[in-house]
């Protein structure tokens, strides 16, 4: 077997059990008789970023279990040829939340933001920050209330807009903002 079927025995492995395997179940998927040669596997899968060690020598997921594969890119616009190609392996959760200490989500409710495509349902990746620009979409709380709307700005002062035309322009009295919105989550 090939290195590249030792490595998809692998990934196998773990998403059935969400664990990963000892040296005899490796010996088992990849067919090879000794420890020995576990071991050499292993330290190349370390090599290569499949695997990591903690501290204690256990073996830990890298990114290219943990990650989904980015496999190209797709057109959006007139059709093209389409080619598969492993361009890397994402992790989706430090893509998408780099400042984990300052990150969180928020499931959205209510459709004042369906013209920048935020949704009922979706969720929103939002990172704390107590300024923003304008232009940004932004978590307020507004007099005593949050909501989720772009920061603009006219002359000195800050207001907040939605993106639907049937609500208007906010301008609180009491404007702060919490966080900056990152990202939007949705599940067809």
């Amino acid at each position: 077997m090939s290195y590249e079927g030792y490595k998809a025995g692998l990934v196998s492995f773990y998403s059935r059990h969400r664990r990963m395997p000892g040296y005899v179940e490796m010996m088992e998927f990849t067919g090879l008789r000794s420890k020995n040669a576990v071991w050499k596997f292993i330290e190349k899968l370390v090599e290569d970023g499949v695997v990591e060690k903690d501290a204690r020598g256990k073996l830990t997921p890298g990114a290219y279990l943990s990650g989904v594969r980015l496999l190209g890119v797709v057109e959006a616009g007139f059709p093209s040829p389409a080619e598969e190609e492993l361009l890397d392996v994402m992790d989706l959760d430090e893509y998408l939340t780099p400042n984990k200490e300052s990150s969180y989500l928020l499931k959205v409710k209510g459709d004042s933001m369906i013209d920048a495509g935020i949704h009922a349902g979706d969720l929103v990746v939002v990172e704390r920050h107590e300024t923003a620009k304008p232009g940004t979409i932004v978590i307020a709380n507004v007099d005593g209330e949050y909501t989720m709307k772009y920061l603009r700005k006219e002359g000195n002062r800050f207001y907040l807009e939605p993106a639907n035309a049937k609500y208007k322009n906010i301008y609180p009295r009491n404007l702060r903002v919490e966080a900056v919105v990152t990202a939007v989550i949705r599940k067809y």
